[in-house]
């Protein structure tokens, strides 16, 4: 029975962490977590999340208590559709509990790659529009649509060589502003300003930001000033980086 709840207190973490790496709220993975754990016939839960880190502490009938504590290395990315499918497991488990090999097959179905076409074809348009949307002409929102390929295909090589999202973004802006730069030297017609801002919108931590004052408000201050910070300094890396290419080449 022991080795049994601690394979389920693995999965639940495995569950938490996916979550939070989806972009969920910390009272969503903290209420799940618990949910998932009185349903399996814990006694008391205790749970505590923040964006690094996942402490899940699981008292049963008998009295055992057991503790996990799980480092979670990235978050604040964003896949809906994976959170909304593990929403899915944790609700279907909780009306009716399954086994813990049941859970593990069912959690692990969740881990699909993005479908990559989808995201290329979602972050040109998204480019191409806000380029319109803040002024910018035809050709201008085409060469934004162009430089959001190349947005893409940065971000998914760069945690390769630069796991950090702070440096990685960094370098992702001065690289694309660099180039945007040296393309409207040439074609001076072009509107770099407008170029620039339909590409940031791609990666300006948005949900991130907006799950921090959430968190905020209902009363999960550590997490709330951590995910707060992070967001702050990534869209301070963003703008430093877009700035210091018009700097070196123009705008």
């Amino acid at each position: 029975m022991e080795n049994i709840n601690k394979r389920f207190l693995g999965v639940i973490l495995d569950i938490a962490e996916a979550m939070l790496n989806c972009g969920a709220e910390i009272d969503r993975v903290e209420g799940t977590v618990a949910r998932m754990a009185k349903a399996y016939g814990a006694e008391r839960v205790n749970v505590f999340a923040i964006t690094s880190s996942i402490v899940v502490t699981m008292i049963m009938p008998d009295g055992e208590a057991r503790t996990e504590t799980r480092r979670v290395q990235s978050s604040g990315t964003t896949d809906f559709k994976r959170l909304e499918e593990l929403n899915k497991i944790s609700r279907e488990y909780c009306s009716k509990s399954f086994s813990v090999d049941e859970l593990e097959k069912r959690f692990k179905a969740t881990d699909k790659p993005i479908s990559q076409a989808k995201y290329y074809v979602g972050s040109v348009i998204a480019a191409a529009a806000f380029t319109v949307f803040f002024g910018g002409a035809l050709f201008d929102s085409l060469f934004a649509a162009i430089f959001a390929i190349l947005i893409c295909i940065f971000t998914s090589v760069s945690p390769k060589f630069c796991p950090n999202q702070i440096v990685s973004k960094f370098l992702c802006s001065l690289i694309i502003g660099l180039l945007i730069c040296a393309v409207c030297r040439v074609f001076p017609w072009l509107n770099a300003d407008k170029i620039i801002i339909g590409d940031i919108m791609l990666l300006i931590p948005g949900i991130a930001l907006t799950n921090s004052f959430r968190n905020l408000i209902i009363g999960d201050t550590v997490s709330g000033l951590t995910r707060l910070t992070e967001s702050l300094v990534q869209a301070a890396s963003l703008a430093g980086g877009f700035m210091i290419a018009i700097a070196l080449l123009g705008g």
